[in-house]
């Protein structure tokens, strides 16, 4: 073999050696989210692919008041500028050297990112990273114009990827002209193993302590977990708590969570007997409210707290509200979920009546167990990981 030759064997080594670089950029790191970054990690690795996790900061009132976000070791911190423009907020990330280190860029998909439009520019010059995008697939839980949905759906169509939290916002991307074969469904999705073996590890002790402590009843506990923003309806559900207990007298409804109307919760509190402020809960401590609850109130939007229902074996009671997240397409009015009358007396009324009739929700508890194990974050982590993979094959060709 001569000189050329082993040079030329010397520097395919080289390039069989150094693992494609794939970096996922979020908009903050979320407490919820934290198994799932490290079992794509994992993943990644497993299948010779480095990763990197990126994150900003929370950009808005509501965000920053539900204190949820959290550090991670080894993920890196982007300086952040944000502000909003007729109501919306815009913020920028500078990405700096990951732009030149990574093959592939994986970003939500949102207008409000100023970093993804020099990104998308580089692509199409062919001298930057990859870029996919991850999220809803259209626009879920507010309202929006239809100039606003025409340019998100126009910038989508830039990406060379789309990772989608469920199969609804896959045909919403596809319909507007994505590429079918370039969209992964990941089913969005929480650490169901984790609070799943922290349900099942609570003990009557706990269950009697903490049924003594808040004056619960066994068959009369409801529970809301989740940010007390707009989005959830608090006033909706205080109403309807209250009036839930003016139908069951002892009912209680253990509210889960902070935010911009955790004021109103405490007023309730105050006020009356119907309504139990617990801080938030993660963990073990979710676990325990789950397990000595018998329904999750969730009249306003219906997120990944559906399969936190299905691992607590505590119902969601929600309503037909239009402005839901992606997993409300996890629930089945009648099988694993009730959706009652949008109306906070009639909703009661509903709440009330399933109460009472203990073999109905005991069907509700089983479908959910029964699902629980079809939402899983290493499921959403392997289907992500492979569509990186397809999607390295594919940029490769």
């Amino acid at each position: 073999m001569n000189a050329q030759q082993q040079s030329t064997r010397h520097r395919a080594a080289r390039g069989r050696a150094r693992r494609p670089q794939v970096t996922l950029v979020v908009p903050f790191l979320s407490e919820f989210r934290r198994s799932f970054y490290r079992r794509l990690e994992a993943d990644l690795d497993e299948r010779g692919i480095g990763f990197v996790l990126a994150f900003g900061a929370p950009y808005s009132r509501d965000l920053k008041e539900r204190q949820d976000s959290v550090e991670m070791a080894g993920a890196v911190r982007l300086p952040q500028w944000s502000t909003e423009v007729a109501g919306r907020p815009v913020v920028h990330k500078r990405i700096g050297p990951l732009v030149r280190s990574s093959d592939v860029l994986v970003v939500d998909q949102s207008l409000r990112n100023l970093e993804l439009y020099p990104l998308l520019l580089r692509q199409w010059a062919g001298c930057g990273p990859t870029v996919a995008m991850w999220d809803h697939g259209r626009t879920y839980t507010r309202p929006q114009s239809r100039l606003e949905q025409s340019l998100k759906f126009a910038l989508t169509r830039q990406a060379r990827w789309f990772f989608s939290y469920t199969a609804g916002g896959a045909r919403a991307v596809t319909g507007q002209g994505f590429p079918g074969q370039r969209v992964t469904v990941v089913q969005n999705a929480v650490d169901t193993a984790a609070l799943d073996a922290a349900y099942r590890a609570v003990t009557p002790e706990q269950l009697a302590a903490l049924r003594a402590e808040y004056g619960l009843r066994a068959g009369r506990t409801g529970l809301f977990v989740g940010a007390l923003s707009t989005g959830k309806r608090i006033p909706f559900l205080v109403e309807a708590a209250e009036e839930v207990a003016r139908r069951l007298p002892g009912f209680r409804l253990l509210v889960a969570g902070t935010g911009e109307h955790r004021a109103l919760v405490e007023r309730a509190a105050a006020a009356g007997r119907a309504v139990v402020p617990v801080g938030q809960a993660f963990g073990a401590r979710k676990a325990l409210l789950g397990a000595v609850s018998d329904v999750m109130l969730m009249p306003g939007l219906v997120g990944l707290c559906a399969v936190d229902s299905f691992v607590l074996r505590t119902p969601v009671v929600t309503t037909p509200w239009p402005w839901h997240a992606p997993e409300f397409e996890y629930l089945e009015d009648g099988r694993n979920a009730l959706v009652a009358p949008d109306d906070p007396v009639r909703y009661a009324a509903a709440v009330a009546d399933l109460l009472t009739r203990p073999a109905d929700l005991e069907a509700l508890r089983q479908a959910g167990e029964q699902d629980a194990g079809r939402y899983t974050v290493e499921e959403m982590s392997r289907r992500f990981a492979d569509g990186l993979v397809d999607l390295l094959a594919e940029r490769g060709r």
